[in-house]
This record gives structure tokens, sequence and C-alpha cells, in this order.
């Protein structure tokens, strides 16, 4: 076999690998999603906001099944998505509907978890956020406001986060007329609760930052950052735009839970240097392994 055909086969190896990867983790977050819905949030009449709010309460006023509006009510967004992220986005997440269907489906005459409204809210979100997030990091989607949210921002002056905020708010207020309103406030807690698991899920829990420090000790500050955080580091020229001094640029990456002890290796060797510290999405490639510390 050449190299050429060997290359091609371990390819086509990991692209197996990476779909079925990718549907299990869709399946278990479709699974964590009906969990939250069925066993936690519906039994208490709490909602989700997005078109599942929109299900949770048609399927209240009509006793038809809730998997059925989820399926047929997010199909016009599968097709958004579709046009507006591809075919592998679509043939995704019109998987992730078809398996929350069935599993809330097949969850519904089972009995809830608790009766207490608050631990349901909250667990209920929980479930929900780590669902979702799960098939978001798959390449996938559980509901298509957000697919509606990304047409809608092209063509009015407000961003994607505020129209699905102000769709959810609307969603979620309107089951105030279908429920009660103290269950509309428990919607907004338990919307609250899964948009922070989801936000966990997606970036991690040792979310990333980048570190830009500058500093006439960069080598000192560079030795200190890589003997007692064991993180590598990158130096970069700088010069100042109004002095036209040279000065070295240090970059890095660390986590959110060490950001603490790199600013206090930074003070320690010059409290008058220039730190500058963000959050990071994703880190991918290079040397971010941390190495380890004698």
């Amino acid at each position: 076999m050449t190299d050429l055909a060997l290359e091609k086969r371990q390819h086509r190896r990991l692209s197996v690998r990476r779909i079925v990867q990718r549907g299990v983790f869709i399946t278990i977050g479709a699974l964590l999603m009906a969990v939250g819905l069925e066993i936690f949030l519906i039994p208490n009449q709490v909602i989700d906001g997005g078109v599942t709010g929109v299900s949770i309460m048609l399927s209240h006023i009509t006793g038809i099944k809730l998997g059925i509006f989820l399926f047929i009510l997010n199909l016009p967004f599968v097709y958004l998505g579709y046009k507006q992220f591809g075919k592998t986005f679509a043939i995704s997440t019109i998987y992730g509907i078809i398996m929350l269907s069935l599993f809330a489906t097949f969850f519904h005459p089972v009995d809830p978890f608790t009766d207490d409204i608050l631990l349901a809210t909250i667990f209920g979100g929980i479930f929900l956020g780590i669902g979702v997030g799960l098939v978001i990091r798959n390449g996938g989607a559980l509901d298509g406001t957000e697919i509606l949210s990304i047409v809608i921002s092209k063509k009015v002056p407000f961003s994607v986060g505020e129209i699905v905020m102000f769709i959810n708010l609307f969603i979620l207020g309107s089951a105030g007329f279908v429920y009660s309103w103290d269950r509309a406030m428990y919607s907004i807690l338990a919307y609250v609760i899964a948009s922070k698991a989801i936000d966990v899920v997606i970036t991690g829990m040792e979310e990333s930052k980048s570190v830009w420090i500058i500093s006439d000790f960069a080598h000192e500050i560079g030795d200190a950052i890589t003997d007692r955080l064991g993180r590598g580091v990158t130096f970069l020229h700088g010069e100042g735009a109004y002095t036209g001094d040279e000065k070295k640029v240090i970059f890095c990456i660390i986590t959110r839970l060490e950001e603490s002890k790199m600013t206090s290796i930074v003070e320690e060797i010059d409290p008058s240097a220039f730190l500058a510290i963000a959050d990071i999405a994703e880190v991918r490639g290079g040397r971010f392994k941390k190495k380890a510390i004698h």
C-alpha cells in the first residue's frame, strides 16, 4: 500500500470516528434535555425558551405529545440552518431534534422526580443546559430560535443575542397566561440557569484566557511563568507609538484557575508592568498542554 493510500485510509477512519463520536454526544445531549423537560420542568409547569417553550405550551393546551410539536415546529429552522451553515449542521440538527422528540415521548408518562418547584427549576435548567451545550459543541442545535435570530440580525440593527433574548422573554412571559405568573418567573429562572450551563459546557470548566504582558523584565517574567506555572510563553517585539522605544511583549495562554497566580507572578517581578487578560472561546494546536512542574 502506497503512502498516499494509507493516508487516505487513515483519514477515512478518522472521519468515521468523528461522525460516530458526534452522533453519540448529540444523542446524550438530547437525552439530557428530555430528562430536564419531562422529569423536572414540565410536570411542575415550568417551560423553556424558544421553540421548545412554544411546543410545551401547545402540548399543554391541546393535549398532543410534546415530541410531535418539537419535531414539526423545528423543521423550518432546520432548512434555515442548512442555508446558513451547510449540510453537516442540518443533518446534526435534525438528528438531534428526532432523538429529542423520541426521548421526550418516551419519558412523558414518567412521574416527576420532585414536586419541589424550586429544585425542579434548578435541576431541570442544569440538565437542559448541559444537553443543549453538548449538542452545540458537536455541531448541531436542538432549538431553532438561534438560527432564526441569525437570519433576522442581518436585516435589523440588533445583535443575535439581543434578538434571542427578546424572543425568549416574550415566550417565557406567555407562560403567565398559560399557567400562572409565578410559573412564568420560575421559567425565566430555569432559562437563566440553562444559559449558564450551556456556557460551561461549551467553554469548559477551565475556560482559556490569553495574557499579554509588556515589561522591561520580560525574560524574568517569562522564566517565572514557565517554572512556576508550567506554561510556555512567546516573546513578541513591540514598539511604543509615543516614545518609539522597543519593548518585548509576552504572550501566554492560561486557564481562569491560573489567573490569580499569573497576576501575582507579574506583580512580584515588575509591579509597573502592563498586563492584559482576555477570555478565549477555544484553543487548538500549539503547545497549550501544561508542562509538569517539578
